[in-house]
């Protein structure tokens, strides 16, 4: 039988739900990754996204967003069957969210298509992107979705 430990783990996934979520953005921002700098940044990405997972103010654009960040990860690593798959996990939990969410997820999904070389399927996912990033009614959000869609080619 497990002991209770002597901290409170809701504290303890909202440390490390957010400092390995901006951890991870670190890596990503790092055009000069070495391959350990790229396991690094799973571990962390990965990190992130399970503590949001145990978090009980988790809301589900939260979830939508984690599983974006580890969809981005496995994309600059090449590995577009995992980035396509954690981004369908994020188009599931950006339902009912506001666009700016599914817009994201369908970034994520277009960039998967564009890692895999897969051009009609990248654009028609960028397509939806775009067209909910002209829903996101706030002007910062919406500049930062369209700067990640526009940065897929």
């Amino acid at each position: 039988m497990t002991a209770q430990p002597d901290f409170d783990p809701q504290l303890t996934h909202r440390y490390f739900s957010a400092t390995c979520f901006n951890k991870t953005w670190e890596w990503i921002d790092n055009p000069h990754r070495t391959p350990t700098d790229d396991l690094s940044m799973l571990q962390s990405a990965m990190t992130s996204l399970w503590h949001w997972t145990q978090r009980e103010d988790a809301k589900p654009q939260n979830l939508s967003v984690g599983y974006w960040q580890v969809s981005r990860v496995f994309a600059l690593m090449g590995q577009s069957d995992n980035a396509r798959r954690y981004a369908e996990v994020s188009i599931t939990h950006s339902e009912g969210c506001p666009p700016f969410y599914a817009g994201f997820a369908y970034e994520a999904l277009a960039r998967a298509e564009m890692v895999d070389g897969n051009h009609e399927m990248m654009n028609e996912y960028l397509a939806k992107a775009r067209e909910l990033a002209e829903q996101v009614d706030d002007a910062e959000d919406k500049e930062v979705l369209m700067g990640d869609i526009n940065s897929i080619e």
